[in-house]
């Protein structure tokens, strides 16, 4: 019989009452995301807010909606001092003796919302490393990806699951809508080394770097190139559904730096996503890189910082992480 998260966490040495708390507040905020995505149309959130998040982006009304529900659930939790999300400019303060800092992307792939396609919830958890005071600063924020104590992600799709590490593997939790719960369904997940798939934004082709370049024509090429053997695309426009499908069974996904906008650094968010799906992969034996060095030892200086992010079967990121150092020599 499968046991639920919180007894699972209970299991865990090495996961105090505090930290456990944390993660139980974000899976029940995530129970409710899921019932509010559920009713959709039949309760009148589907669409835009008709504003804009700090990214520049136009909200869906489920991206305030999701944002508001996991605000209100960590700053009702003692164990969280401050959390930070994806949708708002800046940090906001919750319990001043709480020893964890939590980032979130409420609503990932939120442009699925209208189309009735696959989205979730990404989080990151890290121990805060500052003076406990009354006002804690932004900058206690800035710690590097190997500094996170959890990570995960809740994907909404067919089945409701939650997927977590503590720092010792990677679990799989399905929802069950009986006892309303999250049952433990897989055990250390571990991610192939080689793969046929891989996932990326190909409209973008003719704004990536040579090394990428390079290494799309080469899968392209088939068995017909230097490769021996053909590959598969997938992109699902929700980097949750893309790193799950290499957590179940393997790939690699793609959104490096290009030059469709020099300015910006990378599409995706260091803190928000490029962390905490890195550190999932990572336990789950994969790789992740920027191209240039390992995402989880960028060092932030900014919330809502940008990175290329590369990861998933670790032979295949070393391939392309290979082809960046070779380009530049």
């Amino acid at each position: 019989m499968s046991i639920c998260l919180q007894q699972f966490l209970q299991q865990q040495s090495h996961v105090n009452a505090d930290l456990a708390t944390v993660l139980l507040s974000i899976s029940v905020a995530c129970q409710k995301i899921d019932h509010a995505l559920q009713r959709g149309a039949l309760a009148g959130i589907l669409g835009s807010a008709e504003q804009e998040n700090v990214q520049g982006e136009t909200q869906k009304k489920l991206d305030v909606i999701a944002n508001d529900i996991l605000i209100d659930a960590l700053q009702r939790t003692p164990a969280v001092a401050a959390l930070s999300s994806e949708e708002l400019d800046n940090m906001t303060p919750a319990n001043a003796q709480g020893d964890y800092l939590v980032t979130f992307d409420p609503l990932d792939g939120s442009s699925n919302i209208d189309i009735n396609m696959c989205v979730g919830t990404i989080f990151s958890i890290l121990k805060r490393n500052d003076q406990k005071t009354d006002a804690i600063a932004t900058e206690a924020f800035f710690q590097n990806g190997r500094q996170q104590v959890a990570a995960g992600y809740v994907l909404y799709g067919p089945s409701t699951m939650l997927v977590l590490s503590t720092g010792q593997g990677v679990q799989m939790f399905t929802f069950d809508p009986d006892s309303q719960k999250f049952l433990l369904t897989v055990e250390q997940v571990k991610i192939s080394e080689d793969t046929q798939e891989f996932a990326i934004n190909s409209s973008n082709q003719r704004h990536w770097e040579p090394p990428v370049q390079h290494y799309i024509e080469e899968l392209l090429a088939g068995k017909t190139g230097v490769r021996g053997k053909d590959f598969n695309m997938r992109w699902v426009a929700c980097m949750v559904g893309d790193v799950h499908r290499i957590l179940t069974r393997g790939g690699i996904f793609l959104y490096p730096y290009d030059l469709k906008d020099p300015k910006k650094t990378g599409r995706l968010r260091l803190m928000y996503e490029a962390n905490p799906m890195s550190f999932l992969v990572e336990q789950a034996s994969g790789k992740s890189s920027t191209g240039r060095l390992d995402i989880m030892d960028v060092a932030p200086n900014d919330l809502h910082q940008r990175v290329p992010v590369i990861l998933g079967s670790k032979n295949e990121v070393e391939r392309v992480a290979n082809y960046y150092h070779t380009f530049q020599a």
